[in-house]
């Protein structure tokens, strides 16, 4: 993978990063769902945050001084990886601590190709090299892996692997957490399956391109209007093709996700008579839906219903 798992060069880092008094394991997780399922797994035993503010969009998001610090304090970090966290490689050669555990969660998961506009790669090189230098560009893989219920449980065994690193005295509980959200991310997947393989539609058209490892998992086809990078705008010629393949699959629902400005899908759904809908991609809660209780499962499920809606 491109972004290597980047474990701290020790031996006993478990043992000296946790205090001996009792105190909870300081865990930094790199964005939402890593937040999300740390705190799933360290439970009571855990002090989890969640380095990107809730209702921030963390494709462009770096660390400012004081999340370094943290990291230098922390006892484990936590990343997806495959090119989602483009800060991470440089921030962690950069710290001191020779004391934290580092865990790529996407680590063993076949990543997709983040190339999705297989016609546009070799025309679209100028442009993918803009991309790079505003920091917008995922590199060769599509990071969103969470998105699919399977990969997700494969995230959270890596998580799990790394708390018992970093906290062997409290394998059992680990374990014991991990195994409980496995039969929840089971539940999920053939809840996906069941629901979604009985839909005569399987096209859905999306702000950002995100969606792809849910769409492998249960035979959909994503059209995504701005790309892998939910803030790239939609050339004319992008938008025409949009809306023509809308109105050619009759599409009636164009998605678009909280954190970024549903004004391009709300244009297209105004040429074709479409609704739009909210697809949610879980880079990030509101601070309200994190209020409501809201987490990784209960998000899924109401994307299920968004989905059957959608395609029924």
């Amino acid at each position: 993978m491109g972004e290597a798992s980047m474990e701290a060069e020790n031996t006993d880092a478990g043992i000296e990063s946790k205090d001996t008094d009792g105190q909870k394991l300081k865990v930094m997780a790199s964005f939402y769902p890593m937040y999300d399922f740390a705190v799933k797994i360290g439970g009571d035993k855990a002090e989890v945050t969640n380095m990107v503010p809730a209702g921030t969009e963390p494709h462009d998001w770096e660390p400012a001084a004081a999340d370094i610090k943290n990291l230098e304090e922390a006892a484990l970090f936590v990343y997806s990886g495959g090119g989602m966290e483009h800060w991470v490689e440089d921030v962690l050669a950069s710290l001191e601590t020779k004391k934290l555990v580092s865990v790529e969660a996407s680590a063993g998961v076949t990543l997709r190709s983040g190339h999705i506009h297989d016609e546009e790669e070799h025309k679209g090189a100028e442009e993918h090299t803009e991309e790079e230098e505003h920091g917008h560009d995922h590199g060769q893989f599509d990071p969103h892996v969470w998105l699919s219920p399977v990969n997700a449980k494969k995230e959270m065994e890596n998580i799990k692997n790394a708390y018992v690193k970093a906290d062997p005295e409290n394998k059992d509980y680990y374990e014991k957490n991990y195994q409980t959200y496995t039969a929840e991310f089971d539940k999920l997947d053939q809840e996906y399956k069941d629901t979604l393989s009985a839909l005569p539609n399987k096209s859905i058209v999306v702000s950002h391109e995100a969606f792809g490892y849910l769409c492998d998992a249960y035979g959909l086809t994503q059209m995504g209007i701005e790309g892998l990078s939910p803030d790239s705008e939609p050339d004319p010629a992008r938008m025409a093709e949009i809306i023509d393949f809308v109105k050619a699959n009759h599409v009636k629902v164009i998605f678009f996700e909280e954190l970024v400005s549903p004004k391009v899908a709300e244009t297209i759904a105004a040429e074709t008579g479409a609704q739009t809908r909210v697809l949610n991609p879980l880079e990030g809660l509101s601070d309200e839906e994190l209020k409501n209780g809201a987490d990784y499962f209960s998000v899924m499920e109401d994307n299920l219903k968004q989905l059957k809606a959608a395609l029924e």
